[in-house]
């Protein structure tokens, strides 16, 4: 009997002291404060991890300026939380190597010609990070106004990194972790660092809304003409429709993505998207050529109903005029999207595509565009037309003419 009442006062004195134990736990969770924002100040390129909390920004001007427009945005944020502002259209790009200039040139005319605001997702290695900052925060308060901005280090799972990284081009697997990592944001543009837009973002986001129940992305064909297409006749993989996409420019329902089971040819049930990518990887890395894009044709070949076939000129590229015009939706209504793919905004190969990068690279915000980014891109447009695009320069300002007068009335003048 003595037994069992030493087992009994036991087990009563646990009970209470467990009692007290998450009595505690949950009264000191109710007062600890929440987490704070921090503005960790970008790592100065070549510096030691830490160094740049020591030394702070090399250019206190741009730094201030992100400091002062953080807390305003913070302020307003909570000002008009009974106002519910109209949510932003979400933009995101990748920029690893060489790609700062070229990358700062798209997001240029991103936000010279949309109409509603923007927030860009710009993820890039971490010696990058300062260097768009203080690009970014030297534009001026009125194109500034109309975008907001973070910039990520690259992220890839950590038992594969090595392996996505390096798959095609530096970084470029990034975008298809995109739905993984933002998991806050519903729907995104992706575009390449080579892209630029010739009207305003808006009308891609529109798309969106012509999205069936299945759908969840779309995308461009990576060629119109079967018989000069490259997946028809050359891969060695399943891809999506007759010649395949171009995955350069994507448009994507996120939340739709995390949560679909896509079928697939490794398992009798579908998987979700973040245990689908690697699978698809070790089935497929010694058979694809264009990497990640090899990677989304094959899960839109077995899930042909989740995409949004968009037409050419929201992605024209090189082909679709290298071998004579081909692209019938932009010879119609003009090109909307460049996508200078192979480096032809850097070299001489294709000029028409160049002039149009370098118009915008080196227009001033604020100047007549029509003086300074128009008339001088016709000019030399007319001095590409010993090469096949150039025969179809036309297409470059069509619609860029029509962008451009919606400038006109939302630029202030000096």
């Amino acid at each position: 009997m003595r037994r069992y009442i030493r087992a009994l006062a036991l087990c009563t004195v646990f009970a209470v002291f467990s009692g007290l134990y998450v009595y505690s736990k949950l009264f000191y969770s109710d007062v600890s404060p929440g987490p704070k924002r921090v503005f960790v100040p970008p790592r100065v390129p070549g510096a030691r991890r830490g160094a740049a909390d020591r030394a702070g920004p090399q250019n206190t001007h741009w730094y201030n300026r992100y400091i002062m427009r953080q807390r305003g945005q913070m302020e307003a944020a909570g000002a008009s939380l009974q106002s519910r502002p109209e949510p932003p259209m979400h933009l995101a790009v990748v920029a690893c190597g060489e790609r700062l200039e070229e990358t700062l040139t798209m997001i240029k005319s991103a936000v010279l010609f949309s109409i509603k605001r923007l927030y860009l997702h710009i993820f890039a290695e971490d010696q990058l990070h300062a260097s768009f900052m203080e690009a970014l925060e030297s534009w001026p308060d009125f194109i500034r106004s109309r975008f907001n901005y973070t910039v990520y280090s690259i992220s890839f799972p950590s038992e594969n990194a090595a392996e996505w990284k390096k798959l095609f081009k530096p970084c470029a697997s990034q975008r298809l972790f995109l739905p993984l990592i933002l998991k806050d944001v519903d729907s995104i543009v992706y575009v390449d660092s080579d892209i630029l837009f010739l009207q305003p973002v808006d009308q891609l986001w529109g798309f969106l809304s012509q999205f069936n129940s299945s759908q969840l992305a779309a995308m461009a064909p990576e060629h119109e003409e079967p018989r000069i297409a490259w997946y028809n006749r050359f891969a060695r993989h399943p891809f999506y429709g007759r010649t395949g996409i171009n995955s350069g420019v994507m448009l994507m329902n996120m939340t739709r993505m995390r949560s679909t089971f896509f079928k697939n040819d490794m398992t009798s049930v579908g998987l979700r998207w973040e245990e689908l990518l690697m699978p698809l990887l070790q089935k497929y890395k010694l058979n694809i050529t264009w990497g990640d894009q090899d990677l989304l044709n094959i899960i839109f070949h077995y899930n042909p109903e989740s995409l949004l076939e968009f037409p050419c000129q929201w992605n024209y590229r090189p082909d679709h005029c290298i071998y004579g015009s081909n692209c019938a939706s932009a010879e119609e209504d003009g090109i909307y999207i460049l996508h200078g793919n192979r480096g032809v905004y850097h070299d001489y190969k294709q000029p028409a595509f160049r002039a149009v990068y370098e118009a915008i690279k080196k227009y001033a915000f604020g100047t007549d565009p029509t003086t300074f980014l128009l008339d001088p891109l016709e000019d030399e447009l007319l001095g590409t037309t010993h090469t096949y695009c150039g025969k179809s320069h036309s297409l470059f300002t069509k619609r860029l003419t029509r962008s451009l007068a919606n400038i006109n009335r939302r630029t202030p003048r000096g």
